[in-house]
């Protein structure tokens, strides 16, 4: 389990954490979202040790990092898939790890085939692309076979393939009552991968819920509208508020508005409808409605 409490890191008069609370449990996939400049990285480096809290304080499995006597064994980490000699094989970047924590070279050779690199393992890291570099940072983050797993925007370069794997990759980890918490700004992934998601925008909690609960917030995201009386009821409806996207004549999404309601404006403008079939609002919608106002780059 992570658990963070009133962290704050400061920059200079610059607060990139600000007062954040928040807890991961194991047994299932947290996403970890914000935009860009959120905070995130920087909460990621504090729960690993790497920069020090301004204030608050930050354990896992009830202590800071730091105190761990075997962290790789407690804590798997990978936030930068570049960080490997470039002159090491994966399999040499992989040992240097395992003998600081006494970990076997079948272990090594383990997770290799584990992140699908067995058959480069001898081959130079520097030669990698980003996604077999990402690979590697995964295995360095399984090597030590741990309770807890971070992982920073770990999507990059991965191709269709790789994604799937590393979605059943994550379930499965979470299944066998790991502590699981990944970084993305890919909604469409996290929706289907992550059970639990924690939200921050300007350093500060937004939102620590469900994926459904998040997307209950927003509630209907529009509504497919046929008419043959398209053009009447777009102006109709635009007048009372919707946002109108067109798809075809007599065909178009509505905004704004609920069905019932769209029904009702187009009976009593005497406009046929022959269908509206509301769209249930995606994770991205969700998001984006909640960190609106969080957006430090635009």
């Amino acid at each position: 389990m992570i658990e963070a409490h009133a962290l704050i890191k400061r920059y200079g008069d610059r607060r990139a954490v600000d007062e954040l609370s928040f807890i991961v449990k194991p047994g299932q996939v947290t996403g970890f979202l914000g935009p860009n400049g959120a905070g995130k990285s920087t909460t990621m480096r504090m729960i690993v040790g790497l920069d020090r809290p301004t204030a608050g304080t930050v354990t896992v499995a009830g202590r800071p990092y730091r105190e761990h006597t075997a962290p790789l064994c407690q804590v798997g980490a990978l936030l930068e898939a570049t960080a490997v000699h470039r002159g090491r094989t994966a399999r040499n970047h992989l040992l240097a790890l395992a003998q600081t924590h006494g970990i076997s070279s079948r272990r090594v050779d383990e997770v290799l085939g584990l992140v699908g690199l067995a058959d480069v393992a001898r081959r130079r890291a520097g030669g990698f692309s980003l996604g077999m570099g990402q690979r590697l940072g995964i295995a360095a983050a399984l090597l030590g076979d741990p309770a807890v797993v971070i992982l920073d925007e770990p999507v990059n370069g991965l191709d269709p393939d790789g994604v799937r794997w590393l979605r059943d990759l994550l379930k499965g980890l979470a299944t066998e009552g790991r502590t699981v918490l990944v970084s993305s700004h890919l909604m469409s992934e996290m929706a289907v991968t992550a059970e639990h998601l924690v939200i921050i925008g300007r350093g500060r909690l937004l939102a620590d819920t469900t994926v459904s609960d998040l997307i209950d917030r927003v509630g209907v995201g529009s509504v497919l509208v046929r008419s043959p009386n398209g053009a009447d009821l777009r102006d109709l409806l635009v007048r009372h508020g919707a946002e109108v996207t067109g798809v075809e004549p007599g065909l178009f999404q509505a905004a704004g508005l609920d069905a019932a309601t769209i029904g009702d404006l187009a009976l009593a403008g005497g406009l046929a409808v022959h269908e509206l079939t509301p769209r249930r609002a995606s994770l991205e919608d969700a998001y984006l409605e909640l960190t609106r106002e969080a957006v430090e780059y635009r």
